[in-house]
């Protein structure tokens, strides 16, 4: 059976139709393609480089199945259909790492092979990494707005699709969320998996002390109470009046959760509530609707909230859902290339990126440049990941990339750190790539 999320058939249809033409027309020497994104999304001050590994994966065990090539006989001649019987991709692959903070203009993956190859890998490429980097970003400003809060990834039951919950828990793990509700990511990627209780299991009771009893019975090790069911500050006063009797029994309740209301309110009665009970040991965890706006909020107004479950809205980016991303070609045949649409040019040839610091350590501007001749003091964020269709290291485990995003963070300038549009990062395009630019409008291309 196929598996729809690593079939060669997730692409558009004009990927296979310019493949033919490739082919049929000679154009298969070695082509170069580069994936950026043109423009922050909407109140952003920067982006998060996300779901290389993804990618990589897909490049690495790219094959055509007998059912996919005779699904494609039927609309494609022979030829292709024998070009592509046993296909596998061949090329290299330049990436800045995963967790990068980027800006416009700036690529963050880099595709060399030979052209039909390079071309075809497109649609899931951008797919992939346009996903992740949108939701990855997006989980950056709640990580940044409440750093020493731990914040959990609530979206699956709302994100557009099941690979969008998977990808979105580990994008927002890898920004720096403590982890995620989705059960399966926990396996596949190796995150933290949060739970608590549902309302039903309030609701299936006739009362709501015993179904508290009853749940800390059955998670004596992990006990968090749902508590804004009914009303949730007497909810509050029924966990006061268990907590000895739990006890008793070697139970302690770990945590609250209101998932509805005025949260700063309920917060400050429940805290209040539970510390005057001699519960002062019990959190209190908030969701509902949340964002970083919310989260800005809260925090600023002082609610003694410990926590948040942020779901819809990380998810889908929903106040940024998309961004204006490219995978283009920029060499082709040892010649530069670039695209010269208005509005949608392109800077030609291979490009590295040179960051740079302050004395203290702050990214105070990067440089796109040429990859080769055109060397720029700083450090370079492009590194070689794949050579002839195989990495060349092992993969990283997730908790040392997100640890290198926290760190990134603290190289951030102080005024992009926030929720408000700051100043523009500086992106120099070295004179050099500038003189190419100009060489290759001048030419017949």
């Amino acid at each position: 059976m196929i598996n729809p999320l690593s079939s060669p058939l997730l692409a558009d249809l004009y990927e296979y139709t310019m493949l033919q033409s490739y082919i049929e027309h000679g154009l298969e020497e070695t082509a170069v393609f580069e994936f950026f994104v043109r423009r922050l999304p909407p109140g952003r001050n920067f982006m998060v480089a996300a779901g290389l590994e993804q990618a990589l994966g897909f490049l690495e065990n790219l094959a055509f199945s007998a059912e996919e090539l005779d699904w494609l006989s039927q609309r494609f001649p022979p030829h292709v259909i024998h070009y592509l019987k046993n296909f596998h991709f061949t090329g290299d692959v330049h990436a800045m790492r995963e967790g990068t903070l980027f800006f416009p203009n700036e690529p963050i993956v880099r595709v060399t092979a030979p052209l039909p190859q390079a071309q075809l890998v497109e649609s899931r490429l951008m797919n992939l990494l346009n996903f992740e980097t949108l939701i990855a970003t997006k989980a950056a400003r709640s990580v940044l707005t409440a750093p020493d809060k731990l914040l959990v990834d609530f979206g699956m039951r709302r994100a557009h699709g099941a690979e969008a919950g998977l990808l979105a828990a580990r994008a927002s793990y890898l920004a720096g969320f403590a982890g995620t509700a989705t059960v399966l990511a926990g396996m596949l990627y190796d995150i933290p998996v949060f739970g608590t209780m549902a309302h039903s299991f309030i609701q299936a009771h006739d009362d709501e002390a015993v179904a508290f009893e009853h749940f800390a019975r059955s998670h004596p090790n992990n006990t968090i109470l749902l508590i804004d069911t009914y009303d949730t500050e007497a909810a509050a006063s029924k966990v006061v009046s268990l907590g000895a009797k739990l006890r008793e029994q070697g139970i302690t309740v770990k945590a609250v959760r209101i998932d509805s209301g005025d949260l700063a309110e309920h917060a400050r009665q429940v805290r209040r509530i539970l510390d005057d009970g001699g519960l002062k040991e019990i959190t209190i965890f908030a969701s509902g609707n949340l964002d970083e706006y919310q989260l800005h909020a809260l925090l600023a107004s002082a609610a003694p909230i410990d926590g948040f479950g942020i779901g819809t809205a990380l998810d889908t980016s929903s106040d940024a859902p998309s961004l204006d991303c490219a995978y283009k070609l920029q060499e082709y045949a040892g010649r530069p290339r670039r695209k010269r649409s208005e509005g949608k040019a392109t800077w030609p040839g291979r490009k590295q990126v040179y960051r740079n610091y302050t004395t203290d350590g702050q990214m105070v501007g990067d440089v796109l440049a040429l990859e080769e001749h055109d060397a720029h003091p700083g450090e370079a964020l492009i590194h070689p990941v794949m050579r002839a269709g195989r990495r060349v290291e092992p993969q990283l485990p997730i908790m040392a990339l997100r640890q290198q995003v926290l760190t990134a963070y603290t190289h951030l300038p102080e005024a992009l750190r926030g929720l408000e549009i700051g100043p523009a990062y500086r992106v120099e395009v070295s004179s050099a790539l500038q003189k190419l630019a100009g060489q290759v409008d001048r030419s017949d291309l």
